[in-house]
């Protein structure tokens, strides 16, 4: 039972994770359990076809991001919307809106941690 409900649980993750924007698609690289009560670390690979969107959206937690390849605009409410180019880093806090969108004329790529609250989906369309 415990396994069917930790495979539930990982399948639930994977489906929140992967609901997907045309143009955007997030490859699930690790997902683990750390000593802080209630969280677990989520990793993905974020990849943006040239003019591609993640959609507004919102984390049950921090993200932290850096840019592998190619150059986003990054918009986070409450921010002037920014630039972030390949070899750079962002932050998004906990439940706050923003997107990312690919400005470059190549594809981008996002190597994306989040640290999350359990039993949370990873991701959530904003409102």
């Amino acid at each position: 039972m415990k396994r069917l409900l930790i495979a539930a649980a990982i399948g639930g993750v994977a489906t929140v994770l992967f609901a997907q924007q045309p143009g955007f698609t997030r490859k699930l690289l690790q997902d683990h359990d750390i000593t802080a009560p209630d969280r677990h670390v989520v990793q993905a690979l974020a990849e943006f076809i040239p003019g591609g969107a993640a959609g507004k959206h919102t984390h049950p937690g921090e993200e932290f991001g850096y840019v592998v390849e190619g150059t986003l605009e990054l918009d986070i409410t409450g921010q002037p919307p920014r630039t972030v180019k390949a070899g750079e880093s962002f932050f998004v806090p906990a439940g706050v809106v923003h997107d990312g969108k690919n400005i470059g004329s190549g594809p981008a790529k996002v190597l994306a941690t989040y640290v999350v609250e359990k039993g949370k989906p990873v991701a959530s369309p904003a409102k």
